[in-house]
């Protein structure tokens, strides 16, 4: 399945968001991938919190609704003092809002579709909009929709409150200067692994299609040979684009010596019981039995006998350090199943004594603000909020959660984005040395 997107314009979308305060917009249904289906609407829009119709017609209008309540189906009127209809067209600089004359209501919460009255969207699993005498919204038809109820188009979004920024930061870190970016360079280019027997630290990454693996590799990639590189495969597509397992080395520079550091990227984990990376798949990957190459097979778990096992492996094989790689746009929208799936896989790895981080990739996207100015990423009110949420739902300490942005569209490299994925990469090791000397307090030997 592909990724829905939005059907906003830049300046549509500015429009629109000039009707709230500091918001980000979230795609939670498109009649264009998911049809006029009332049942459709309601298993992707209820209990959402507060949400924002966006209905397109011919005439070029951009219009629809605004409610704080969830939607719930509970047939009742349900009194919303923040409800509000609007209209969009390239001819108005400023979007027409229209807010309800009875304080006693805002719209009608029942089995169909957005119903303020005034318009029923959706309503009999129709294109066209419908228009209920007596209501409390009053506006001209040709103001508002250009008198065409006939829809192209569309979409409900979840209305996420970003809340601005912070005083004071709330993680002290210094994104200024090349100073801060070639320490953290020199950290890692200089690292070395506290048992003998091992080389070079394995990282495997793990987390939902799409989330930014392979992004995450091509970055710090990028970082180390001083311009944007797409080494490792990545896009947009529903389902994953990494079908391998691969372990990519990074070079300290162009033509220069391997870095102590082995990041593994895997296929995307997948709602479905057959479908994405198995659980089954992770243990054998953990305790270092599948090689570099090894071909998945979504339908059945790493065979033992198959071309790419390896049935004697050693320390240095193993993975050191496991990092989940989230998307922060998407956090609030994680499903039960895959929760439950992070969950085991957690499980497992807590049995290995293996330590754990999140990556949250994607912050620029997430919050506004963010993408003005990547320095405002630990005076975002909505990154932390989000950072605090991650820690719940998988069940690690706040300090182990760490925001990045990966390059994804530029072509020249930035010196906040550096440091921010490079501080990153150094917590890695930091937690693979941790690893190392729970190995070394067991009996191992560590490196002289």
């Amino acid at each position: 399945m592909s990724v829905v997107k939005s059907s906003l314009s830049v300046e549509q979308e500015k429009k629109l968001l000039s009707l709230f305060g500091h918001v980000r917009l979230h795609l939670l249904y498109k009649v264009f991938v998911h049809g006029y289906m009332n049942i459709a609407f309601h298993c992707r829009c209820d209990g959402q919190g507060p949400t924002v119709l966006v209905a397109y017609n011919k005439a070029g209008f951009v219009f629809g609704g605004y409610i704080s309540k969830d939607y719930a189906q509970t047939g009742q009127v349900i009194n919303d003092d923040k409800a509000f209809l609007y209209s969009i067209t390239d001819q108005r600089e400023k979007p027409l809002r229209v807010s309800s004359t009875d304080d006693q209501y805002g719209f009608t919460d029942g089995a169909y579709g957005l119903n303020v009255g005034a318009l029923w969207f959706l309503n009999n699993n129709t294109a066209t909009v419908q228009i209920v005498a007596g209501n409390s919204y009053t506006f001209e038809g040709e103001e508002m929709h250009g008198n065409d109820l006939q829809l192209t188009e569309c979409e409900v979004y979840r209305v996420e409150e970003y809340g601005g920024l912070r005083e004071t930061p709330w993680r002290k870190i210094d994104l200024e200067g090349y100073g801060t970016k070639d320490c953290l360079m020199d950290y890692i280019k200089n690292y070395k692994p506290e048992v003998k027997s091992v080389v070079q630290a394995r990282v495997l990454l793990v987390g939902p299609v799409g989330a930014g693996k392979s992004s995450f590799f091509n970055s710090i990639n990028s970082v180390f040979k001083g311009h944007v590189t797409g080494q490792a495969n990545t896009g947009s597509a529903g389902t994953s684009l990494t079908t391998q397992f691969r372990t990519y080395s990074i070079k300290a520079e162009q033509g220069g010596k391997a870095l102590p550091l082995v990041l593994c990227d895997t296929m995307g984990l997948e709602e479905g019981p057959s479908a994405g990376l198995d659980i089954d798949d992770i243990n054998s990957i953990l305790k270092g039995h599948v090689q570099d190459r090894y071909q998945f097979n979504p339908s059945m778990s790493v065979q033992t006998d198959g071309v790419g096992f390896c049935k004697s492996p050693s320390l240095k094989d193993t993975i050191h350090c496991v990092v989940y790689v989230l998307d922060a746009c998407k956090v609030t929208l994680l499903s039960a199943k895959m929760v439950d799936k992070l969950a085991a896989i957690r499980k497992g790895i807590n049995k290995l004594g293996i330590p754990q981080l999140v990556l949250l990739t994607k912050v620029d996207e997430a919050c506004p603000l963010v993408r003005e100015d990547l320095t405002n990423i630990y005076l975002s009110h909505y990154i932390e909020r989000m950072t605090r949420k991650v820690s719940v739902c998988l069940g690690v300490s706040q300090s182990c959660v760490l925001p990045v942005k990966n390059y994804s569209r530029e072509l020249e490299l930035d010196i906040h984005t550096d440091i921010l994925l490079l501080t990153a990469v150094v917590q890695m090791l930091r937690y693979t040395d941790d690893y190392f000397d729970d190995i070394y307090q067991a009996g191992d030997q560590k490196s002289e």
